[in-house]
C-alpha cells in the first residue's frame, strides 16, 4: 500500500561505527545511528513503524519492518523532536541505510516520511 508522503517530518541522521563491540574476525561491523524526527507541522504527528533497507558493501540487502523504534511509538508535537538511538550489524566493513516511517495525523490517517540514505562507514575508511 503506497501512503501520502509529508516533508512536515525532517528526518536528520548521525551514524558511528562500534569498534568496541565489532568482531571484524567474525565480519561483525556494529554501527549504532541516532535519529531526529522533528516535526515542522502543524499538528502532532505518531510514528507507527519503520522499514528499513540495509545494504552491505557487497550489494547484500537485508529488509527490516517492525512497529515503532526501540519499543516505542512516540507522539511529536509540532515545533519538537524526538531523537533514539539504534544500531545494525553488517557482515561487511561499510553500507548503506535507508527506508521510511509510516506515521499518523491527529486525524488517525496514516503518511509516510523518508529516511535518507546515510552511509555506514569506518572514520579511516574514508577516502
Amino acid at each position: 500500500m503506497n501512503l501520502p508522503e509529508s516533508d512536515n517530518i525532517q528526518v536528520l541522521v548521525k551514524a558511528q561505527y562500534v569498534p568496541e563491540q565489532s568482531r571484524p574476525d567474525q565480519n561483525q561491523y556494529v554501527y549504532a545511528y541516532t535519529i531526529e524526527l522533528l516535526n515542522k507541522g502543524d499538528n502532532e504527528a505518531q510514528l507507527i513503524s519503520r522499514h528499513w533497507y540495509i545494504v552491505d558493501e557487497k550489494d547484500q540487502q537485508q529488509e527490516v519492518q517492525g512497529l515503532g523504534v526501540i519499543g516505542k511509538q512516540p507522539v511529536i508535537s509540532p515545533g519538537k523532536s524526538y531523537t533514539y538511538t539504534s544500531g545494525v550489524v553488517l557482515p561487511t566493513k561499510s553500507g548503506t541505510m535507508s527506508g521510511s516511517y509510516t506515521m499518523k495525523n491527529c486525524a488517525g490517517e496514516e503518511f509516510e516520511t523518508a529516511i535518507p540514505t546515510f552511509a555506514l562507514v569506518q572514520p579511516h575508511a574514508l577516502h
